[in-house]
């Protein structure tokens, strides 16, 4: 048996034939730092080489949730400063979530309750995705002068008509039957149900594990609605999006409208064409390459800082973006998201076998 290094925020455990990664920082719903990326890596690198242990799980401490995402604290006070703490930590982060969706063993993730952002990164690329009548999974960066990354715009950009290109623009949360729709997971499990499931999976194979506990959701809202998101995502500009959704005469497309207007202009406009270019790339280690350019643009954009102020840091909800307008946002301000960052590339995809 190989025993990896965790960390009071990331504790490791084995039982029976699986190991068992949770996340411990409760009161911040588990947001990932730095130094919890690493630790999980190391988690990965031991196990994948120990013939003991045949499926890993991940899992959150606490009531609240999976993840919240990364520790944009952290990432607010990186951008203020003008430094660089922020791009090493992506360049792991995402070298992480390409690991794992590449695991050779069964990765179940328990994504039960709140699972944002980088929660996402180390759960949706999973090979066994739980959620539970509790998960709220979202992408929510553009509140917050960002644009979904941790490989969010691979999964989005694979949901089915324009679900993700509606779930990356407004941030919108999605609950069991509609991550199970847009592709965001594969299992329900009750979250009453999740401690027998990982005693399952100590001495089960992770499908007969979890087939013991799967239930079928109750309807979920985005398929009833494919009809009006399908015709209004399509659009070419995030403007003409917003002016077809008042246009439909549908309130929840007036209101998905309404809330686009909330978000950072610039974001919106960045997110749309992260969206689409990674839409024709053909694996996650390209899409994420893509994404680390745009998200080292973003940290030296005012928006960013902006963003987690409002919402984070002094909590007034009111934030005041750089441009305020999506017509003032120019082609160039969203050109600049696709340029090499300072630190290089993260070349990812230049790591992958040749066919």
């Amino acid at each position: 048996m190989i025993v990896p290094t965790g960390t009071p925020d990331v504790l490791l455990r084995t039982e029976g034939r699986a190991g068992f990664i949770t996340l411990n920082r409760p009161r911040a719903i588990n947001a990932l730092t730095h130094t919890m990326v690493l630790a999980v890596d190391r988690a990965l690198t031991a196990w994948e080489h120990d013939p003991d242990v045949t499926t890993v799980v991940i899992e959150g401490a606490g009531e609240r949730g999976l993840c919240a995402g990364g520790d944009i604290r952290a990432i607010h006070d990186d951008a203020r400063a003008g430094g660089t703490a922020s791009e090493a930590f992506w360049r792991d982060e995402y070298r992480l979530n390409a690991r794992i969706a590449r695991y050779p063993k069964p990765y179940v993730a328990f994504m039960d309750g709140i699972v944002m952002g980088g929660g996402v990164g180390v759960s949706a690329h999973g090979s066994v995705r739980v959620v539970t009548e509790r998960s709220r999974v979202a992408m929510p960066e553009t509140g917050i002068g960002f644009v979904p990354d941790i490989g969010g715009t691979y999964l989005l950009g694979r949901a089915p008509g324009e679900l993700g290109t509606h779930l990356a623009l407004t941030g919108g949360h999605v609950g069991a039957a509609d991550a199970l729709l847009t592709g965001l997971a594969d299992h329900v499990v009750p979250s009453a149900e999740l401690p027998a499931l990982a005693r399952d999976l100590t001495r089960l194979t992770a499908d007969e594990a979890v087939a013991r506990h799967t239930v079928t959701p109750p309807l979920g809202i985005l398929a009833e609605q494919r009809e009006w998101i399908d015709a209004c995502y399509r659009a070419e500009t995030v403007e003409a999006i917003v002016e077809s959704l008042f246009g439909t005469g549908v309130p929840a497309a007036k209101e998905a409208a309404t809330t686009l207007l909330t978000k950072s202009p610039t974001a919106l406009k960045a997110t749309l064409a992260t969206l689409r270019r990674s839409r024709a790339l053909a694996t996650l280690e390209e899409v994420l390459d893509l994404e680390f350019r745009v998200s080292c643009a973003a940290l030296t954009t005012p928006d960013l800082v902006e963003g987690i102020r409002a919402q984070v840091v002094d909590k007034d909800r009111d934030p005041h973006w750089t441009p305020p307008t999506l017509p003032e946002v120019t082609d160039a301000d969203v050109t600049r998201y696709f340029t090499p960052p300072r630190g290089g590339d993260l070349g990812l995809a230049a790591t992958l076998p040749s066919a």
